[in-house]
């Protein structure tokens, strides 16, 4: 965490330009310039303005917008449930797609079902997202309208129409996640079901669910978790894009206007926000391990 606040706090110091003078505008006066400057304390010594920083931001204060002053931890609060739920809806899909079909092509490995699974696992992930999006948009949007093609309804006013809404741009995120999640589970299964003791499972007449789900799934899950845990900061990055295409205002189209308008504090707490949650899905991921492999556990 203390070196993502330095990378975080440098954007200010390598981005070329001033931000004051690009928010101000051309005509803006040296005076109204600088006294701009001394009001955000941007000529303060730059240890100085990053201790001060990071005060703040452990305070849950990450600064103003340089645009309209309105609190950056409030603009990303307001905007977060629509990423949340985006996200969220498109992990659900990963891993209840992902994973059942990585068993079935790793417990079929050499058959049709597994060459059918892996030639689609392959597709998903060469298949770029914006495209996939677009797709979607003109086919089950606008050419069958069997869902809406932008917006977004609140969970709140409307659990349906929240749903309807999506279900497209979450499975435009989910594709390649779950095609990825398809590879790594049929793999890791393979691996599993070569085993010495899944032979002895099956020698003292365990069925085929008890070994591949109680024995072979869940030795399986080490490499499984990681990969489902890589996908989340993978997710949250191509939400920025998915975000744009289905005109969903979230945190992804607000760090897209933030960039555009230069402002450097949005950015920064975005940047801060999205690294903390995908340190804090790893760090779940690492403890996750002493439950799937007891031999990770310190004694």
């Amino acid at each position: 965490m203390f070196l993502v606040t330095l990378i975080v706090f440098g954007l200010l110091l390598i981005v070329p330009g001033d931000p004051v003078s690009v928010v101000l505008g051309d005509r803006a006066t040296p005076e109204l310039i600088a006294a701009t400057r001394d009001r955000l304390g941007l000529d303060d010594p730059v240890p100085l303005r990053y201790l001060r920083w990071v005060g703040k931001a452990l305070r849950g204060d990450l600064g103003t917008s340089l645009f309209n002053s309105y609190p950056v931890t409030k603009a990303i609060l307001d905007r977060l449930p629509i990423t949340v739920s985006l996200v969220g809806l498109s992990l659900l899909l990963t891993v209840v797609t992902g994973i059942p079909l990585g068993v079935i092509a790793g417990a079929r490995a050499g058959s049709w079902i597994d060459r059918l699974l892996t030639i689609g696992a392959s597709a998903g992930v060469a298949m770029p997202n914006f495209w996939l999006g677009l797709v979607l948009v003109l086919v089950f949007g606008l050419l069958l309208g069997w869902f809406p093609a932008t917006g977004y309804t609140s969970l709140t006013e409307d659990v349906g129409g929240w749903l309807r809404h999506l279900i497209l741009p979450a499975a435009t995120l989910a594709a390649a996640s779950a095609a990825e999640l398809v590879r790594q589970t049929r793999a890791a299964m393979i691996d599993v079901l070569e085993q010495d003791y899944i032979r002895t499972a099956r020698g003292k007449g365990l069925g085929g669910y008890d070994v591949l789900i109680r024995h072979a799934l869940r030795n399986a899950m080490v490499p499984i978790v990681t990969v489902a845990g890589l996908t989340v900061s993978r997710t949250f990055g191509l939400s920025v894009i998915v975000e744009q295409i289905f005109d969903m205002k979230g945190v992804g189209s607000l760090a897209v206007r933030a960039v555009f308008d230069r402002d450097i504090p949005m950015i920064q707490g975005i940047v801060l926000f999205t690294t903390t949650v995908v340190l804090l899905t790893n760090l779940i991921v690492d403890l996750s391990y002493t439950y799937f492999d007891p031999r990770t556990r310190v004694v």
